[in-house]
């Protein structure tokens, strides 16, 4: 494997990322009353609180079910447990430690526990992440269509319109970008392999080879779907797993007296999850931030309201996540330091 980076560049990326955090806290605090925010975190539906707590859990179970169509086609019998199991301790390590390093140790945990090759599971990862960005700049997408039919009864201001149409262009601009790279690493395989081969030439002979194995398994887990039928049945998993996300999130809002169409949730959702994608530790800051924007900008909410909301929905998160993580983690006998371990091991 390629070697570890110099230390400096790792307090580098660490200073960065402390730098990044504490500006999107800043943009997240700014112009919140913050000695009301307790009292709106307290002022809560038990019922419904309980109930969102139990869905927050559900798209692990959503999760694993999609991964199934694509690993299935290197081994059909993959234990249902073990896909759950690897996406809760996935989002477990994304949620202590920053760079997103969870999206490496999900397939590498399913990886070990199931015989995959490393570089297949990591591939069939990249394809989940393509179609979750596509999928939800797709419901934005169906949203801006059809904001007349409600505009009357839930207005919607030209300054959120605009913003959700510029982060949805952006959106549709990376999805279409990663699906390029997709597309060509498929069609052209042996091409590719040569060009990333001479790029490697650098490194030494053990190291390049290695290398290049764990391409070839990327690439093999690129190429996923033998029939129309499969790309529509994980296309409606797809979509299963966010309106999933969504009905947890429209829950929420009910529980904290905030009630609101449900096709409504759908920009909100949008934007958590543009702030969840920067890769900070506990997704602290990012999901703040564009958590209070989408609350205040699209719903409406005062900035105190938000704030608090926000916090609670993060917390939640946080604390069941982490619950399951730990959980799966003891009865294995592992730690997060040791998955931390296995997840730089694929990046050294």
């Amino acid at each position: 494997m390629v070697r570890c980076p110099p230390v400096k560049s790792n307090v580098l990326k660490i200073v960065l990322g402390l730098v990044l955090t504490l500006a999107l806290l800043y943009f997240f605090g700014r112009s919140v009353d913050w000695k009301d925010v307790p009292a709106q975190i307290t002022h809560v539906s038990i019922p419904l609180f309980l109930l969102a707590v139990l869905l927050s859990a559900s798209h692990f179970v959503f999760r694993a079910a999609r991964w199934h169509v694509l690993v299935a086609r290197e081994k059909i019998d993959v234990r249902f447990r073990n896909l759950v199991a690897a996406n809760v301790i996935g989002f477990t390590v994304t949620f202590i430690f920053p760079g997103r390093l969870g999206e490496l140790v999900k397939p590498l945990y399913l990886a070990r526990k199931e015989g995959l090759r490393p570089g297949f599971t990591i591939g069939t990862v990249v394809v989940e992440r393509l179609f979750d960005m596509a999928t939800m700049c797709l419901l934005l997408g169906l949203f801006l269509i059809s904001r007349p039919l409600f505009a009357a009864s839930w207005p919607i201001g030209e300054e959120a319109g605009r913003r959700l149409t510029f982060l949805g262009t952006v959106g549709i601009a990376i999805a279409a970008g990663a699906l390029v790279v997709v597309l060509l690493l498929y069609f052209y395989r042996e091409r590719a392999l040569r060009v990333i081969a001479f790029l490697l030439r650098p490194l030494s002979e053990k190291a390049r080879l290695a290398a290049l194995k764990l391409v070839v398994e990327f690439i093999d887990g690129l190429r996923f779907f033998r029939t129309r039928s499969q790309l529509a049945l994980y296309s409606v998993m797809s979509l299963v797993v966010w309106l999933g996300i969504t009905l947890f999130y429209w829950v929420f809002f009910a529980a904290y007296y905030v009630h609101l169409p449900y096709f409504l949730v759908i920009p909100y959702v949008f934007l958590t999850a543009v702030g969840a994608s920067i890769p900070t530790p506990g997704m602290v800051g990012g999901f703040d931030y564009f958590s209070k924007l989408g609350m205040v900008l699209v719903l409406g909410l005062a900035a105190g309201p938000a704030a608090g909301i926000t916090l609670a929905f993060h917390a939640v998160q946080l604390a069941v996540t982490c619950a399951l993580g730990y959980a799966i983690l003891a009865r294995e006998g592992l730690t997060v330091l040791q998955l931390r371990k296995l997840g730089e091991s694929e990046i050294r």
